[in-house]
């Protein structure tokens, strides 16, 4: 069985406005190795549509992008990616498959059949599987900003408080630290 686990950039007051994180190569570099860790990308529908909305054209070369940003895009496009949706069931970008159903039987099911494990990458839907306590690890890109705006990380709360352990702090040359942490048990 491999783990879940949540990866986000979020700023210091919380926001994980997608717009609000530095984006530079060392970032993408950042994102792209975890990536390659993990077997599978999880989503909800409104990230998942965020990203087909541009990852696919910049990996077939219909947008011009710096080679790292490129590397991401190709290296996305080929990695099995879930979405948990109610509202949506075809999903036509490449290697993309819906989750349906009771959401804890089936995230448990992905991360069973997974052993590499799967990288989840959406704020609302880390709060229901933090709930469901299914998420293993947090490994978050911290930007040295404060947005002043949402949304935020849990923003519509969790049952209990989360006990993590840290396992690493490295900071990048933007002032962005990646955080690791594991779930204390």
């Amino acid at each position: 069985m491999g783990d879940l686990t949540f990866t986000i950039n979020v700023t210091l007051d919380g926001c994980i406005d997608h717009r609000e994180g530095i984006a530079d190569d060392e970032t993408h570099a950042f994102f792209t190795r975890l990536m390659d860790e993990s077997g599978a990308m999880l989503w909800g529908r409104v990230t998942y549509e965020l990203m087909e909305s541009h990852w696919p054209a910049v990996a077939r070369g219909d947008v011009e992008a710096p080679p790292a940003i490129h590397e991401w895009a190709v290296k996305l496009d080929a990695k099995p990616k879930y979405v948990v949706s109610s509202k949506r069931t075809a999903f036509p970008w490449t290697n993309s498959h819906h989750i349906a159903g009771d959401l804890h039987t089936e995230v448990q099911r992905l991360k069973d059949a997974t052993p590499t494990g799967v990288l989840l990458g959406s704020g609302k839907l880390a709060t229901e599987l933090d709930r469901l306590d299914l998420i293993d690890e947090y490994k978050f890109l911290v930007h040295p900003r404060i947005a002043g705006h949402g949304p935020t990380l849990y923003e519509s709360g969790l049952h209990s408080t989360r006990r993590l352990e840290l396992i690493s702090a490295k900071p990048l040359r933007s002032g962005a630290v990646a955080m690791h942490y594991r779930r204390a048990r």
